[in-house]
């Protein structure tokens, strides 16, 4: 007979608690033993996303088609990878391509960025009645934060920061993203004067004994998350430094470049350096359905710039074999140029970048016919990414699925496959 204290959840008793595999911070499902669990959150390998918000062209980056019909007025320039050429906004980047994987056959559905946007960076599972997580969500729930005790997944933003909890879906508030907005840390970081360091240590003891007491009577994921906030506010307590720009190394700073995304992405490499599992740094401003050749023609230096700095330094550092690099938006942009000089949305036939970690250098997968208006063979949806990035983080898809309370769900969209050429 149940207590009459007891809550129905506390009775339920799920299949990954019946083999076991509680005790790691994982949760990884019933087919994964707690000591692979273990040895994959103990793992260094980390991700750097870069999130390309509103939609760059794949004809002004990627896959460029001068002297075609819809093929814009930039010129295509050679890379380091003999008969590959980008867009000549990529000056940097083609210099180091030998160190990309570039996928230029990518056709999703979505042509909105509403739908879009959740679809791509949730992998595009089949409706399962619940909501997937992101994949920065994904790599904190099944790597943990590693060894440097610090968030597992943050993002870097303009604007506001905050706690996106959203980002988690089914696996719980605990792994949604931490955002510093423009780069800054969280109000209210620093311990006033008037604490003592002991002082701040005795309430923090009393702290854990209420929460304790807490846990006792409600849902555990929520005193999870909860425990989770204080926990991770007091590891960037201790590690205030990543936010310290006048430490900069101001030949750093001029290679990253002086602008908002170039301050970012330094950021973010301080992140990775300090152990931080999932970086997220976001771009915005490239939706150009109005004048995107000038639209681009401002905004790809500055990506480009930033971008090739950060692979060069990751390789340089020995950093770049652990750390999987993704740069992407939630789709390209269409052949036709409307009557605004802009280029709309264009889910059928686009390309992302990719670098570091499980993937074969100097790849270019896939390709689009003569004008770039349809993939030219077989495309890929970004289920096919799903897995591939997985793979290139050790988890296989296929032997691995979440547990969300006794419901088995499968990682990646089952209906797609790991894409096989780009890993190493």
């Amino acid at each position: 007979m149940s207590h009459p204290l007891c809550k129905p959840w506390e009775h339920r008793l799920s299949r990954r608690d019946w083999l076991g595999g509680v005790g790691g911070a994982l949760a990884l499902g019933g087919l994964i033993s707690p000591a692979v669990a273990k040895e994959l959150e103990q793992q260094d390998k980390q991700v750097l996303f870069v999130w390309i918000d509103g939609g760059m062209s794949q004809y002004e980056s990627w896959d460029p088609k001068p002297n075609t019909q819809f093929g814009g007025p930039f010129r295509a320039i050679p890379t380091s990878l003999p008969g590959v050429h980008f867009s000549e906004l990529l000056p940097q980047s083609a210099k180091i391509a030998q160190h990309l994987a570039v996928v230029r056959n990518m056709s999703t559905q979505d042509n909105s960025h509403s739908a879009g946007v959740p679809r791509i960076q949730r992998g595009d599972p089949k409706n399962r009645g619940v909501t997937y997580p992101f994949f920065g969500s994904a790599v904190a729930k099944l790597l943990g934060p590693g060894k440097s005790g610090l968030p597992p997944y943050v993002s870097i933003k303009p604007g506001n920061g905050g706690f996106h909890y959203q980002d988690a879906g089914f696996l719980g508030p605990q792994f949604g993203a931490l955002a510093f907005g423009d780069g800054k840390p969280p109000e209210n970081i620093v311990r006033p004067d008037s604490i003592t360091e002991d002082q701040d240590a005795a309430r923090n003891r009393l702290r854990s004994f209420a929460q304790k007491q807490y846990t006792q009577r409600h849902r555990k994921e929520n005193s999870e998350a909860q425990e989770f906030v204080y926990v991770m506010a007091q590891s960037l307590i201790r590690r205030q430094d990543l936010f310290d720009t006048t430490k900069l190394d101001p030949k750093d700073i001029e290679r990253y470049g002086t602008h908002e995304f170039g301050r970012h992405m330094l950021q973010a490499r301080k992140m990775l350096e300090a152990g931080v599992r999932f970086v997220k740094v976001t771009s915005y401003g490239w939706d150009t359905h109005g004048d995107n050749f000038h639209g681009h023609r401002s905004l790809m230096p500055r990506f480009d710039q930033a971008f090739a700095a950060m692979i060069i330094d990751l390789h340089e550092r020995g950093m770049l074999d652990r750390v999987l690099v993704i740069a992407m938006s939630e789709f390209g942009r269409t052949p036709r140029i409307n009557g605004h000089i802009g280029r709309d949305h264009f889910p059928e036939a686009w390309s992302l970048a990719l670098a570091g970690c499980g993937l074969k250098r100097g790849a270019i997968i896939g390709k689009t016919n003569d004008l770039g208006t349809f993939v030219d063979g077989e495309s890929f949806d970004i289920g096919h990414m799903f897995h591939t990035w997985f793979a290139c983080l050790g988890i296989d898809t296929s032997k691995t699925e979440y547990d969300n309370h006794g419901q088995p769900l499968p990682l990646a969209h089952d209906g797609c496959h790991v894409v096989r050429e780009l890993l190493a």
